[in-house]
């Protein structure tokens, strides 16, 4: 899976802030158990369930990150692909909007300073290998069509 510079640091610190939550929640669970006599406690089970929720989440980062490549060369100068910064003209509502297309866990990471879209969305999907000046329509699920055009592209 690819993923831009700023993406894959963005995962890195999301990561380190799940295994600060984890080892709080460690603690917390801890506590839990040594003041619980009650077997049926939802304060421990609750957090129990908050240990294993962010267990997974960590193992689902570390394994996007040990899967990652940094996307670092652009050998396809001129066509929108992963870690691209478009332009787009919203040819519906006249309106232009700057984008960035990212793999689809990277989209789902806050933080950044534009927009992202992943390649798996339906603008996404039309967006990949497009060149500048190219128009597209993307059907939306209720129905409608949009239509962009592709004012610029930068890396």
């Amino acid at each position: 899976m690819k993923l831009t510079r700023e993406g894959f640091e963005r995962l890195q610190k999301t990561l380190e802030q799940e295994q600060a939550r984890l080892t709080e929640a460690t603690r917390i669970l801890q506590e839990q158990m040594e003041t619980s006599s009650d077997t049926e406690d939802t304060g421990l089970e609750d957090a129990k369930r908050e240990k294993m929720n962010i267990e997974a989440r960590i193992d689902e980062l570390e394994d996007t990150l040990a899967r990652a490549t940094v996307i670092e060369d652009h050998e396809n100068e001129g066509r929108v692909e992963l870690g691209a910064i478009v332009m787009l003209s919203n040819e519906t509502t006249k309106k232009d909007m700057k984008v960035q297309v990212v793999s689809a866990p990277e989209a789902t990471v806050t933080g950044g300073s534009l927009p992202r879209v992943s390649e798996d969305s339906p603008v996404g999907k039309e967006l990949m290998g497009r060149r500048k000046g190219d128009a597209f329509v993307v059907n939306l699920d209720n129905g409608k069509q949009m239509k962009y055009k592709v004012k610029s592209i930068e890396y």
